[in-house]
């Protein structure tokens, strides 16, 4: 290849980092090289303002009041103690070992040891996660909800409702996850690799955990205690001026994909092959034959 991109920088940098993450190809890639842009999101189906799926629509400047009636709305729906003062935490995703559903789960009992929290689990995929996420709430009735099927309208109210969003990812090329929480102004408490290091901002738009292990066959004490302490400092921010304005910090943000579309453009320009030029912003990259369009 000329050029060898990824999703992200700090993904990059863990690839060239040794054959624990570079899968033996890292010695390659730090001689030919290889750059990480960060994706965009869809901010038209992700879109508190308009989202279908919500109880109330909300913007930046009402952001506080609408997270909250998201908030005991999601409570109404999963059958949790219905209470806005309570923290929430919520955690979205595929049931596999990449994204750390076993270590998240070690961590709840831990964290409900020291803290008033409710957790709303959501995701499909590997039969012994799943039940490893039905058994947790069984342990802690009125504390913990999961739901081991897919369900977009329930992911949408979870990114409104929630206070925190775990991440627990052992690692994360890029992630979309944070992406769309910050945009319902949801601060992310996640793992440190990939991605999430790039887009996640400790104090202004959420909370690093520190990286936890690649070793996807063993749940390690020292990631659940990561994992638990670092929710429990978020849980205690939640409420408080800081917690509101990381809020507005993670609203304020453009995520769409229109700077990295303009990075990926740079890149792919700096080949010199012969005929390209510079894109118009706002122009379709390959407009649709609409004779190919069904009707």
């Amino acid at each position: 290849a000329d050029k060898v991109l990824t999703v992200s920088p700090y993904y990059a940098e863990e690839l060239i980092s040794g054959e624990a993450r570079g899968c033996e190809l890292d010695n390659i890639m730090r001689l030919t090289g290889i750059t990480g842009i960060v994706n965009g999101m869809d901010v038209s189906e992700w879109d508190p303002t308009k989202d279908k799926f919500l109880a109330v629509n909300y913007d930046i400047t009402t952001a506080l009041e609408g997270k909250a009636l998201n908030k005991e709305a999601l409570q109404a729906e999963v059958g949790l103690p219905v209470d806005r003062k309570v923290p929430l935490v919520a955690f979205i995703g595929r049931l596999e070992e990449q994204k750390g559903p076993d270590v998240m789960i070690a961590a709840i009992p831990e964290i409900l040891k020291d803290e008033d929290v409710q957790t709303v689990l959501l995701g499909t995929g590997k039969k012994k996660f799943e039940r490893l996420l039905k058994s947790v709430e069984e342990e802690f009735p009125g504390k913990v909800r999961a739901v081991v099927r897919f369900n977009a309208p329930l992911a949408h109210q979870m990114m409104a409702g929630a206070d925190v969003l775990a991440v627990t990812s052992r690692f994360e090329p890029c992630g979309l996850i944070q992406l769309q929480g910050m945009r319902y102004g949801t601060p992310c408490a996640c793992a440190s690799t990939g991605g999430l290091v790039d887009t996640i901002v400790e104090g202004k738009t959420g909370f690093h955990m520190g990286r936890l292990s690649v070793d996807c066959n063993v749940v390690e004490p020292a990631d659940v205690k990561k994992v638990a302490t670092t929710l429990k400092r978020a849980v205690k921010v939640v409420g408080t001026p800081a917690y509101q304005e990381m809020v507005k910090n993670c609203m304020i943000q453009d995520l769409s994909w229109k700077a990295p579309a303009k990075n990926w453009e740079d890149v792919l320009l700096e080949l010199g092959v012969e005929g390209s030029e510079p894109g118009v912003i706002g122009e379709e990259i390959a407009p649709l034959a609409m004779e190919n369009v069904a009707a």
